[in-house]
């Protein structure tokens, strides 16, 4: 069975509640299992035994929350050994133009240095997903599910079992 990790931080619950969101997108896919962990409860053990890591943080300043940064600073001890798993990135925000974009090329910037393989989207929200606020509407919350399930579809190809 692939494994895929959402790995989340939030303060507000909107974070929160787009990880829950993006893993029934993961879960719909054949398969393909999902655990969503807070930040605070993952370890680097968690990181290795996943086959695909997608990683959510609100918008802070224009980067990842500092709990999601620590975590990538500690992950440092397994450089080279999340090599060739898929990775992936979240964010909320506050509105538009406040920094959404910078926050999901940091985090998938870090992913990126482990040697992960990123999907972009040629459509919208190439970077990542990106949602203003709590995803309340329907298309949010359609959003969140896409994003997950194609980011479980690739882990699943990329592992051999597609």
């Amino acid at each position: 069975m692939v494994m895929v990790l959402i790995v989340y931080d939030s303060r507000s619950g909107n974070t929160e509640k787009a990880a829950f969101l993006v893993a029934e997108g993961v879960k719909k896919v054949k398969n393909v299992d999902c655990v969503v962990k807070r930040v605070d409860d993952v370890s680097l053990d968690d990181l290795l035994s996943a086959d695909g890591i997608v990683i959510g943080s609100p918008t802070y300043y224009g980067g990842m929350s500092s709990k999601i940064k620590a975590l990538i600073d500690k992950s440092v001890e397994i450089h080279g050994k999340l090599e060739g798993k898929v990775g992936a990135a979240f964010t909320t925000s506050g509105g538009t133009a406040t920094g959404a974009e910078t926050t999901l090329l940091s985090i998938v910037q870090a992913l990126l240095i482990h040697g992960m393989i990123i999907k972009g989207n040629p459509e919208d929200k190439h970077y990542g997903l990106a949602i203003v606020g709590a995803p309340e509407s329907e298309e949010d919350k359609e959003l969140c599910r896409k994003f997950g399930f194609a980011i479980a579809n690739l882990t699943s190809k990329i592992s051999g079992l597609k």
